[in-house]
């Protein structure tokens, strides 16, 4: 069987390897040692996706170069602020795909270009992303996602070697349409929280996925993003998912920002993280630079700043002038 390395013991690393490992040699790296010996010995891993099974085929680690041994592919599960880090240690000679979505906090990169910032344009990646929560996936249930990368035959390849069980994979070579689709969404979810926590109804709810689907796809378009790309399984799908979903951490934001508590508050009770609450910042900030109208992302990063209220946020968004819908 081939090998998997994947990087990352969180919700989303660990389902991967879960559901992986039934026809692929896999091991789970976590960065912490004591952790990797609590899953390795107690096959749980109760923080992250409690009440899932870690299959005995898994092999769980904290040495990273153990980990890599053998492996065909590494699979990148850490959050996007701990990519720099590991990418040093990982170099540019082993293909990897990474499997979290955002932009970088500070600088407004995203992860592609923090690759090429680290290693060069040597090396052979891409993403993997589309509409799937961990919890669901490491049960077995079926999902669909998206790998992505310039190269379209590292793509292919890559694809066809996680396609398989109930998950299917399609590839693409329209990486920053992906990337930018799986950043955006998690924006949006925290706006389709707060409209459901204001109890606007669900009219308001689909209203406003499809104007931050028109969002996305026009940041999108301005870094050379392909129009399909938005209205597929990392654009349209990721959306829906994250802005409906009970399981979306984003929307659960957006739910308690309306009910009036505070964003520090949330956050430490969520136990995960959440991205749009990093990236709404930097796609604000981006899409101004670059001259995208992007009223719904404008307001949820203003009420994230407490700059407005949630409730004034979305007054905000409905007294805007009538025009040509695009």
């Amino acid at each position: 069987m081939a090998g998997v390395a994947v990087l990352g013991a969180g919700a989303w690393g660990t389902a991967l390897a879960c559901v992986l490992s039934s026809r692929l040699e896999v091991a789970l790296w976590a960065r912490d040692r004591g952790k990797a010996e609590l899953l390795a010995r107690g096959r749980r891993n109760e923080l992250y996706l409690p009440g899932v099974e870690i299959p005995q085929a898994v092999s769980v680690t904290a040495d990273l170069p153990a980990a890599l041994d053998g492996a065909r592919l590494a699979l990148v599960a850490t959050p996007v602020a701990g990519m720099r880090e590991l990418l040093k240690r990982l170099g540019a000679q082993r293909p990897f795909i990474w499997l979290f979505k955002g932009f970088e906090e500070g600088s407004g990169l995203l992860p592609h270009q923090i690759v090429e910032d680290v290693l060069g344009g040597e090396a052979r990646c891409g993403a993997l992303s589309g509409p799937s929560f961990a919890a669901e996936v490491a049960r077995g249930l079926p999902c669909a996602l998206t790998l992505a990368s310039r190269d379209a035959a590292f793509a292919r390849d890559s694809a066809a070697l996680l396609h398989g069980g109930r998950m299917r994979v399609y590839y693409s070579a329209d990486l920053v349409g992906v990337e930018i689709g799986g950043a955006v969404k998690n924006v949006m979810a925290i706006a389709a929280g707060i409209a459901d926590g204001l109890g606007l109804g669900l009219n308001a709810r689909a209203a406003l996925i499809t104007r931050g689907l028109a969002e996305i796809a026009r940041l999108g378009a301005a870094f050379g993003g392909s129009p399909e790309t938005f209205f597929g399984l990392a654009g349209a799908g990721d959306l829906i998912l994250t802005a409906t979903g009970e399981l979306s951490r984003n929307r659960r934001v957006g739910l308690e920002l309306a009910r009036g508590r505070k964003l520090d508050e949330i956050l430490a009770g969520l136990g995960h993280v959440a991205e749009g609450v990093r990236s709404a910042r930097e796609v604000a900030r981006i899409a101004a630079a670059r001259g995208v109208e992007m009223p719904v992302t404008d307001a949820v990063n203003a009420v994230l700043e407490g700059r407005l209220a949630p409730a004034k946020a979305a007054e905000m968004l409905l007294s805007r002038d009538p025009k040509k819908e695009r």
